[in-house]
């Protein structure tokens, strides 16, 4: 993560604040972007400052949410890329879950981006051949984008255990969510479906239609 940028950012020390024992760098990302709020509901992303973060680097990273429940690593410490095996800039965050709890992670992302919300995960990963049992948290952390809109987000991931072979894929085992603003409702994820058109009336005298009617389904997609 040395490529963020420095203009305009916010240097805070965090050498002074006590970790989680065995998870030090989530407590440690977590007090830097606390402190970065300064009363705010939310810091911006271009605030973010790696000399700031401090010896939390290579468990660092920013997601940019590109669609619902989709945001991709812009930037990513060295332990994801260890955990899979190869550089992670560009994929999306799910990748580094099992199929069957994609899509947990990928609700939680959204609540954070729209409630907004603070979100921590437990996540484990089972023992095979060459690849021990693992236990890992993730912190989720929303930040503003320069447009003003919660569409980053800065995380930490930090992994118990010998990785082994990569790659190394995770469960979520549980979660929690900290909304920031009490009383918000969580946003749809996709707006509402239009509601059906009434039928026409048919004229007098107008034979009815015979055979099965074929119903039509709409959908209303999203490109946000």
């Amino acid at each position: 993560m040395t490529d963020l940028p420095e203009e305009n950012s916010k240097i805070v020390s965090i050498l002074d604040y006590q970790p989680e024992m065995g998870f030090a760098p989530i407590s440690q990302v977590e007090a830097y972007w606390e402190a970065l709020r300064a009363g705010r509901l939310l810091p911006k992303r271009s605030e973010v400052d790696p000399r700031g973060l401090e010896t939390s680097l290579e468990n660092a990273f920013i997601l940019e949410r590109i669609a619902p429940g989709i945001a991709r690593l812009r930037i990513a410490g060295s332990h994801l890329g260890a955990l899979m095996g190869m550089e992670v800039r560009g994929m999306p965050l799910t990748a580094l879950l099992t199929p069957d709890t994609r899509s947990v992670l990928s609700e939680k992302i959204e609540e954070v981006c729209q409630m907004p919300a603070v979100c921590t995960l437990r996540l484990a990963a089972e023992d095979s051949a060459g690849r021990p049992a693992l236990e890992a948290r993730m912190l989720l952390l929303p930040l503003k984008s320069d447009l003003g809109d919660i569409s980053r987000v800065l995380g930490c991931w930090v992994t118990q255990g010998e990785i082994g072979l990569a790659p190394r894929r995770f469960e979520v085992i549980t979660h929690q969510m900290q909304p920031l603003l009490t009383g918000t409702p969580l946003k749809p994820l996709l707006p509402p479906l239009a509601p059906a058109p009434r039928p026409k009336m048919q004229p007098r005298g107008t034979p009815p239609q015979t055979g099965r009617s074929r119903g039509h389904l709409r959908l209303v997609t999203s490109n946000d």
